[in-house]
């Protein structure tokens, strides 16, 4: 394991950086983080109402398999570049790599502000939904509860602030946690698939036509054609943070090798388990006017329907956990992030701390100003919606298309750049070759990314008022426009992108070329090769 660790830093110092963390997370623990990141049942569970109430049960399983298939591609195009640049600063360090040095610093901004705030939604959208989640079971059992918006921002902040808490222990602690979060997850996906199947009469399970077939297609949006409300259902399945486990990489041991291959397979797992989920709730769901239901979640009204209250209420208990385990790892990434934004080398930072947030405590060998300050700005979406709901499930659907533009980003820029001579872009072990393969995964991944993006920006529901207009991209271009102001006006003075963090001596051994503006990838070629040859023989 020494052996492995020394070959892991050594190529993290190679890539500019100084190893700070213990690397604790086994091929297992790394697998089950990119499992849980992705949430499986829980994500159906939170998202479910979307597709059914507005495309109707075809669009639940046909957009989730569709959907599946090109996440595919987008989740090993990811994975391609993760193991080609395994640090926690994820498609943030990496992005600004594959571009000339002349733009590295505009790319890093943009990319870095999009993943990190898209993190912080997603995590506190995440968060807002366990809470809700918990509330629904609530009303189940005792269905004259009244809910109010209090009640369901202070169990949303006190989730939070559990999640903060749990992060904060030693990594070891934390790989040792994370192992079992896998087994719980498919393990509550698998038994709900066997108990709603057994449980519901054959002739109360719906025919395959109104699963799969037009009969499926319930348009009630209000306004947009069939085609239009089926494809709303692409909602469900793009909102996920694929590049969670490029974050912990530092922590991961044979990284190069672990953290894409667990988002490989996460993806694939993710896809088919949750398409055989989404099609047996179909079959089981019953009539559709009666869904959501008091609960306000379908997926929980149609496992009461068909299991009863005591049953359904226990295997929904599993369904939040997972949705926990979703928050804890979440958090993980996203502290990890705002690390690798501090710790950039010098007066070139991200963030206008002075390397605050970068630090690593001693005790821990974890960034805890990071986690508490990543935990705090979590917060606040959820205590606005305390005063407007609206903004608040405004920057909650920033989430998707802040996340899936800063992904496509770095891939774009990987084929753009190929063969620029600034660029050098050192695959890792996990690579799709430069034939067909690859440009087929990219470019599809790329033009998928684009159109969902479309469809996150469309209204659901009409008419169109205020209060259900859909503000995902004007906050998305929201944040990119302030970013870019910042950068215009004060930021481009003191950023110049990811920098290294070696010491004069770690410089040295390794051979990096010293220049005013030193930068992660300021390494000589020829002591890259001699580290290539180093590690491909370890």
């Amino acid at each position: 394991m020494t052996s492995t660790s020394d070959d892991d830093d050594r190529r993290l110092e190679v890539l500019g950086y100084k190893p700070s963390f213990r690397r604790e997370f086994s091929n297992l623990a790394t697998i089950s983080f990119a499992f849980s990141i992705m949430g499986l049942c829980s994500s159906i569970a939170t998202t479910l109402n979307t597709p059914l109430l507005l495309g109707g049960p075809a669009s639940v399983t046909w957009c989730w398999l569709l959907g599946s298939c090109m996440c595919f591609t987008l989740g090993s195009s990811i994975a391609e570049i993760v193991s080609a640049f395994p640090t926690c600063g994820g498609l943030y360090t990496a992005s600004a790599q594959l571009c000339p040095k002349s733009n590295r610093a505009v790319v890093g901004w943009i990319v870095g502000w999009l993943n990190i705030l898209g993190q912080v939604a997603g995590l506190s959208s995440t968060e807002f939904g366990l809470a809700n989640m918990i509330w629904a079971a609530v009303s189940i059992s005792h269905p004259t509860f009244a809910l109010t918006q209090g009640k369901t921002v202070g169990l949303f902040a006190g989730l939070l602030i559990v999640h903060g808490l749990l992060n904060s222990v030693a990594t070891r602690y934390l790989a040792f946690a994370t192992r079992g979060f896998v087994f719980v997850n498919l393990g509550a996906t698998v038994v709900i698939i066997i108990v709603l199947l057994a449980t519901t009469p054959r002739s109360e399970m719906h025919a395959a036509t109104y699963v799969f077939g037009s009969q499926g297609i319930v348009n009630q949006t209000g306004g947009w054609n069939n085609g239009i409300a089926f494809l709303l259902g692409l909602l469900s399945v793009q909102w996920t943070d694929y590049d969670a486990t490029a974050h912990i990489s530092e922590e991961v041991r044979r990284a190069a090798y672990a953290a894409p291959t667990a988002i490989f397979i996460a993806v694939i797992g993710t896809g088919i388990l949750g398409w055989l989920l989404n099609i047996v709730l179909m079959l089981c769901s019953g009539p559709i006017e009666n869904l959501p239901g008091i609960s306000g979640s379908a997926f929980l009204q149609i496992m009461v329907l068909r299991m009863g209250t005591p049953a359904a209420l226990f295997l929904w208990s599993f369904v939040c956990l997972t949705a926990f385990f979703v928050s804890q790892t979440a958090l993980q990434a996203c502290s990890r992030t705002v690390y690798a934004f501090s710790r950039d080398h010098g007066e070139q930072r991200s963030l206008p701390d002075n390397g605050y947030f970068g630090h690593i405590a001693g005790s821990t060998r974890t960034p805890l100003r990071a986690i508490w300050f990543t935990t705090i700005l979590s917060i606040l979406p959820g205590l606005l919606d305390l005063a407007s709901p609206i903004a608040a499930n405004a920057i909650f659907a920033l989430t998707a298309i802040a996340l899936d533009t800063s992904y496509i980003i770095p891939i774009f820029l990987r084929r753009l750049y190929a063969n620029h001579p600034e660029v050098n872009f050192r695959p890792g072990p996990f690579y799709m070759g430069p034939g067909l393969l690859g440009w087929a995964a990219n470019v599809t991944c790329i033009s998928w990314t684009l159109f969902v993006c479309i469809i996150f920006s469309l209204p659901t529901i009409f008419p169109v008022t205020k209060d259900n207009m859909n503000y995902a991209s004007v906050i998305t271009i929201g944040v990119v426009v302030l970013t870019g102001v910042w950068y215009i006006l004060s930021a481009h003075q003191h950023y110049h992108g990811p920098t290294s963090n070696l010491d004069a001596d770690t410089k040295a051994r390794l051979g990096l070329v010293e220049d005013s503006q030193p930068d992660a990838s300021s390494i000589n070629e020829k002591e890259k090769d001699h580290t290539g040859v180093y590690l491909n023989s370890a």
